[in-house]
């Protein structure tokens, strides 16, 4: 068993996306390897959770136009 690894960022954290967002096939409704989120789009955290096998922290994240995606930390960073 290992450590929980705490999130680096939290609910209601204004981030920007450092790359661009592509859809791995888990955002419902958009077609694979669709441009989800251009890079410097500006968002918030509205949720933050674990990938409990690889111990990684999950944001989901508002982006404009109500869109929600699953994020990465290496994915965004503070806005």
């Amino acid at each position: 068993m290992f450590d929980i690894r705490e999130p680096k960022y939290q609910w209601g954290q204004p981030v920007v996306a450092l790359d661009d967002l592509i859809n791995d096939g888990s955002f419902p409704g958009a077609e694979l390897d669709a441009l989800l989120i251009e890079s410097g789009t500006k968002g918030e955290i509205v949720q933050t959770g674990m990938h409990e096998e690889s111990n990684t922290p999950i944001y989901l994240v508002e982006f404009p136009g109500g869109k929600v995606v699953g994020c990465l930390e290496a994915e965004i960073a503070p806005a």
